[in-house]
């Protein structure tokens, strides 16, 4: 028993010496590093989840200002007043000369259903198409072909803003290069722009009047991307070459969906307008023949008949070539 204590007195004393000796042996800035590691990974950690709390709250930032931006782009679906679409049209008249204008284009196609001697419903009818129809359809033609020219050039005016900020300029400064050296329409429209910017409207405010002015996805894109960077900071530059991309491949995928429904497009215009050709020519060789479609009243009614069922057969082929990218 008592060598039994004797052995178990003599190992502990071995493992004292051992653990001593190992102390003063073994290197003084070892333990230190293995704290400092394990302190620094839970700095890293307690980082790591900062880092990830301020992404997650960006992330809900970006989120809120997309859903109230989608608000405003469906309160903006709302059909424009007259004096919205004269501007996006590009005209420089008041709504009272417009008003002018279709009255007197409704007084000559009344004028002319008069002189060759036609029904009073036909007058209507012209009086009404002419002074209502003709001049909103010129104004929807003038605001679809000023959109187009604003599209072609719009991501050329994207890589300008994206060239000079990269350069070290400021995003307002960017605008003004825009605004001088881009052709119309794109050039007016940062002109308006720069111009609210310079009288105390706030970016995204004057974002909200160019999308107004310039009713496009391209534009609405572009207010997207700028009101983000402003609120929750970002790589401007870097967002908007990829709208430039974005962009590009939206031309590239409209060009080819033209391409790829010319065929269709064409029979559909062959289509339309041959009623009207047959009937053109058939009055001009044989009068008489067609001529009580506009002097008796079943005629009139047969027409008005004709007319509605082809611009009906007219609106199907045009909903079936048209394609939303």
């Amino acid at each position: 028993m008592g060598m039994l204590v004797y052995a178990f007195t003599g190992l502990f004393l071995l493992l004292g010496i051992g653990g001593l000796a190992y102390s003063f042996i073994a290197p003084s800035g070892e333990t230190s590093k293995k704290r400092l590691a394990a302190a620094a990974g839970a700095s890293a950690a307690s980082g790591g989840r900062a880092a990830a709390d301020a992404s997650q709250q960006k992330r809900k930032n970006v989120q809120t200002l997309l859903k109230e931006l989608e608000k405003q782009q469906k309160a903006k679906k709302q059909r424009p007043t007259l004096r919205r679409r004269i501007e996006q049209a590009g005209l420089e008249i008041s709504v009272q000369t417009f008003w002018i204008i279709s009255a007197v284009a409704a007084a000559i196609a009344v004028a002319a259903c008069y002189l060759t001697h036609q029904t009073l419903i036909s007058e209507a009818a012209a009086g009404f198409s002419v002074g209502l129809g003709l001049p909103r359809w010129v104004l929807g033609f003038l605001k679809n072909r000023r959109q187009k020219k604003f599209t072609v050039e719009f991501a050329n005016a994207i890589d300008v803003i994206v060239r000079s900020v990269r350069s070290g300029l400021p995003t307002t400064e960017a605008l003004k290069i825009v605004a001088k050296e881009m052709p119309p329409p794109v050039c007016g429209e940062f002109e308006k722009l720069v111009e609210s910017m310079r009288v105390g409207v706030t970016l995204e405010q004057a974002l909200k009047r160019m999308y107004d002015s310039m009713p496009t996805p391209e534009v609405s894109f572009f207010g997207i991307v700028m009101s983000i960077q402003a609120k929750s900071g970002g790589n401007l530059s870097e967002a908007l070459s990829n709208l430039s991309g974005v962009l590009r491949d939206r031309k590239r995928l409209s060009g080819k969906i033209k391409a790829m429904s010319s065929e269709a497009k064409a029979s559909a215009m062959i289509i339309g307008s041959l009623p009207v050709v047959v009937m053109a020519l058939v009055y001009f060789t044989t009068p008489d023949y067609i001529k009580l479609l506009f002097t008796e009243r079943m005629g009139n009614l047969m027409l008005a008949g004709c007319g509605i069922w082809m611009a009906a057969g007219i609106t199907v082929m045009k909903k079936m070539i048209s394609f939303k990218y």
